[in-house]
């Protein structure tokens, strides 16, 4: 049992790491074996748990999706619960990631922007990704009553992305600002 767990840390020390790296790097600018040495392993150990670069990450990307979806739904659903919250919540929302000073725009967005082949395992988790984002907002449109829910959070997906790379671009937090005024303007579509 502790070997399961002691192997199970490993492969968990290399995930976190590259969690790190890829996000902060890009997954072209981080080497494999930058990865190893910031989590501590061999790379004997790397290969028992990934089988090449890839592997690891279509594994970053499952948990980058997890936390960061995670947090944004417990983020939004908490602001909506205040009395007469809306859809420009989720500005506020992404003004906070904005501002954290790690910030490096969205690693599904960065993903596709390196390239690779478009019908690779790792841009089908990067729009299987966008399609959940798609879902939570369709269901929160739902409950604020929209005519048509799912006008509504295709266009608050094209909002939210959008954000995210001025943000990027500009490395201004308050691009979130304009991200308010169109989810207003959704609040009324």
């Amino acid at each position: 049992m502790q070997l399961l767990t002691h192997a199970q840390d490993q492969r968990d020390s290399i995930i976190h790491s590259s969690l790190e790296l890829f996000y902060r790097n890009g997954i072209k600018g981080t080497e494999i074996s930058q990865v190893i040495e910031r989590a501590g392993v061999s790379e004997p150990v790397f290969n028992q748990n990934f089988s090449s670069k890839e592997d690891l990450v279509l594994a970053f990307l499952h948990k980058r999706h997890d936390i960061w979806m995670g947090w944004f739904t417990k983020e939004v659903e908490a602001r909506l619960a205040r009395h007469g919250a809306q859809l420009e919540v989720i500005a506020d929302v992404l003004q906070s990631w904005f501002e954290d000073p790690r910030f490096r725009g969205c690693a599904f967005i960065n993903t596709v922007a390196e390239g690779g082949n478009f019908d690779s395992e790792p841009f089908a988790i990067a729009r299987e990704h966008k399609e959940g984002l798609r879902q939570f907002l369709e269901n929160i449109a739902r409950k604020l009553q929209h005519r048509e829910p799912e006008l509504t959070a295709s266009a608050a997906v094209l909002v939210i992305e959008g954000a995210i790379v001025r943000a990027q671009m500009t490395g201004d937090a308050h691009e979130a600002y304009n991200a308010r005024l169109l989810f207003q303007c959704l609040n009324h579509s």
